[in-house]
């Protein structure tokens, strides 16, 4: 009967308590910690290639109590906000039009689906001659790496909509305009939000190469300047933040997505 009962735990889909879930998810850090500790205390692996727990949260310590931590997190907060929110401004409504009209993806589509493919990296010279070196060229890296993709994704959230219920609309009388605000977008709303949820990791990992390569502040300049004089427990802490902001992020847009849209669960 046990038997039985543990099988159905990984049934496809099978739900589980919230509490069984954040205790999995903790136990998973917790084991990777613990054989990261195991790993530096064993000797088997020079502290130069992997320094160890502590001497990295240690790190992290002296950062933010000499301020360096607090003005990187600063500059790199501001760029990823901006690039972001602009890319969201401009390609939220081009990806709507792509996804409603057929005559606008043929105009949107096709530049989005080819450019996308061009990697951001092989910008960056580009775009210091175009914005120099100053925070714009940091936005611009930002922008492109997920304009074209929020277009491109969004447009397919669009088309994810019931045709049914948009003609239902327009047999209650509806105009086009009003089927697009009143119907369409709300319909696809959740499914927009988890679009964005996903693009702000990609944002994260743009605004990581923008400032590796071109920037003197940030927390990915931190780290290529740790690098420089092989402080290996700076490299390992600036990533360690960097990847706790952007679980901050997710989190934060998993529970707007949970309070905005109650009925999507």
């Amino acid at each position: 009967m046990k038997k039985e009962k543990d099988r159905g735990d990984f049934r496809l889909r099978k739900e589980i308590s919230q509490k069984r879930y954040v205790i999995s998810a903790i136990s998973t850090f917790v084991v990777i910690f613990a054989v990261w500790t195991l790993l530096c205390a064993s000797g088997s692996v020079r502290e130069l290639f992997l320094p160890s727990p502590a001497s990295v949260v240690m790190d992290i310590i002296d950062r933010a109590a000499d301020g360096s931590l607090w003005v990187d997190m600063g500059y790199s907060i501001f760029r990823i906000t901006m690039g972001f929110v602009i890319s969201t401004l401009l390609g939220v409504p081009l990806g709507i039009l792509a996804g409603s009209f057929r005559k606008m993806e043929a105009v949107i589509a096709p530049i989005c689906e080819f450019i996308r493919y061009m990697p951001v990296p092989a910008f960056v010279p580009l775009v210091m001659v175009w914005c120099g070196i100053g925070e714009g060229a940091k936005i611009t890296i930002v922008f492109l790496g997920c304009f074209f993709q929020v277009v491109l994704m969004i447009a397919d959230d669009a088309r994810s909509v019931s045709d049914d219920l948009l003609s239902s609309s327009y047999t209650l009388g509806t105009t086009r305009w009003t089927t697009i605000t009143k119907v369409l977008i709300p319909a696809m709303a959740p499914k927009m939000m988890l679009t964005l949820r996903m693009m702000i990791g990609w944002g994260w990992t743009y605004l990581t190469v923008a400032e590796l390569v071109a920037s003197s502040s940030g927390l990915g300049y931190s780290i290529l300047r740790a690098q420089r004089f092989l402080q290996t427990e700076s490299i390992f802490s600036g990533i360690l933040i960097i990847g706790i902001l952007g679980l901050i992020t997710d989190r934060l847009f998993a529970l707007a997505i949970k309070k905005m849209f109650p009925w999507a669960e």
